[in-house]
């Protein structure tokens, strides 16, 4: 069985997202959906896939990041690592709050799927799809042979940069995708989509990392009388709320200015010490944790907005700092839900910082190992214009090459006329 890290349960109570902060101050259906967990690890899961799963369904929305004022939009990517038995099966949740949208407008993107069929599904819908797969080794099994082409894909629609495939009729180029998705699976399977921390994907991809075994619990024999009416009224809620987002007119999203100001102080401050424990690379990290904290932001102000076509506010908190409003204005952060985004950013550094670990530490410095026919030829070009067979068996030798393959190799090269023998055990290269 597959070990995520070896840690003791105070790390790992540190690593908790919900239960280090005031649930009272998420939105009502965040709050309603996070009653259906059980455990520390499970709330977590619960909490992060259910916002990924809202990232999807919040069109004409987005704020302006960076000198460049690019636009982002609210979607999220999340890979939920964990072994066998952790409990990652509630997170299948998420999948649950979308159904009801896929149901009316398609949505859901299979993750069993070639990437061609994965590529025309995203065209067809305009550039936007919700991704979800518990089964981390669909995604292994069938993304093995375009893990390149998939990683390169979700890491452009990360960014909305544009994706192209030359080879597909149907449409050559996806402008601005909005991707959200929901992986679960074991480190390998992780690995095998990110397989290095210098890969781009890395950083933008968030990793929730998850190394507890769930205790069996009567619950999961007997699950509460209500769970299903607390999914379908928050799907229900989050259906109206993509409706009316979905025929409106872009919206955007802003923090307010001191709330931008705290949040560039923090990132200065609070995670120079951690890069320099972990080296450089994960500077970019940090950066675009600053995205995933604003993202969140927009999430949670967008789930207080009234599910309804209309002019007001439904406030679920009404010590939140967000007047109500028209649902065309823009759309400013309430400090509540910035503290909220900001705590969730906090901790996941450190589930990312835990991924970078565990990545680094699979690295191995190795010979390049080298095919045959690429041995053939780099053995050809080291030896001189004119030589003798113990200068060739000399040099095969050192590159541990059998005897046998060379002289067979030196048979064919003779025969294909990139040798010609001058004499016995005498050999000159034909240009």
């Amino acid at each position: 069985m597959e070990r995520i890290h070896s840690v003791s349960s105070e790390e790992q109570a540190n690593l908790h997202i919900v239960e280090n902060m005031d649930v009272n101050n998420l939105p009502e259906l965040m709050k309603n959906v996070l009653s259906l967990a059980h455990t520390p690890a499970e709330k977590d899961m619960l909490l992060m896939s259910a916002l990924t799963a809202c990232s999807g369904v919040m069109p004409n929305l987005y704020f302006k990041y960076g000198v460049t004022a690019k636009r982002y939009y609210p979607n999220l990517q999340l890979f939920i690592v964990g072994s066998a038995a952790c409990g990652k099966g509630i997170a299948n949740v998420a999948l649950d709050l979308v159904k009801p949208i896929h149901d009316k407008m398609p949505l859901i993107i299979p993750g069993d799927a070639t990437y061609p069929a994965f590529y025309q599904t995203l065209a067809r819908q305009h550039g936007r799809g919700y991704i979800h797969e518990s089964e981390g080794s669909v995604i292994t099994d069938i993304w093995r042979s375009s893990t390149a082409n998939y990683n390169t894909a979700l890491r452009k629609a990360a960014e909305h940069e544009t994706i192209s495939r030359a080879r597909c009729r149907e449409a050559s180029v996806i402008e601005n995708p909005q991707l959200s998705m929901v992986l679960t699976g074991t480190f390998s399977q992780y690995h095998a989509l990110v397989p290095s921390i210098e890969n781009g994907y890395f950083s933008r991809l968030i990793t929730l990392i998850v190394d507890e075994h769930q205790a069996f619990n009567s619950s999961y024999v007997e699950p509460s009388e209500n769970s299903g009416d607390v999914i379908q009224a928050a799907a229900e809620k989050l259906y109206h709320l993509y409706e009316s987002l979905l025929f409106t007119h872009p919206r955007e999203f802003s923090l307010t200015k001191e709330q931008k100001n705290r949040l560039g102080h923090h990132l200065e401050t609070a995670y120079p010490t951690l890069i320099r424990m972990l080296g450089e690379e994960f500077h970019s990290v940090v950066l675009r944790m600053a995205v995933h904290i604003e993202r969140i932001a927009m999430i949670l102000s967008a789930l207080r907005l009234s599910p309804f076509i209309s002019s007001k506010f439904d406030l679920d908190n009404p010590s939140s700092s967000v007047s109500p409003e028209s649902h065309s204005g823009p759309l400013t952060c309430s400090d509540i839900d910035y503290a909220t985004a900001e705590l969730i950013g906090n901790k996941l550094i450190f589930h990312m910082a835990q991924a970078y670990q565990l990545i680094k530490g699979t690295e191995k410095i190795e010979a390049p190992k080298v095919k045959p026919l690429d041995q053939k030829q780099i053995l050809l070009s080291l030896l001189p214009e004119e030589f003798e067979s113990k200068t060739l068996l000399a040099e095969a030798q050192s590159q541990g090459i059998p005897q046998s393959t060379v002289m067979r190799w030196c048979s064919q090269w003779i025969d294909r006329g990139t040798l010609c023998r001058l004499s016995f055990g005498h050999y000159k290269k034909i240009a």
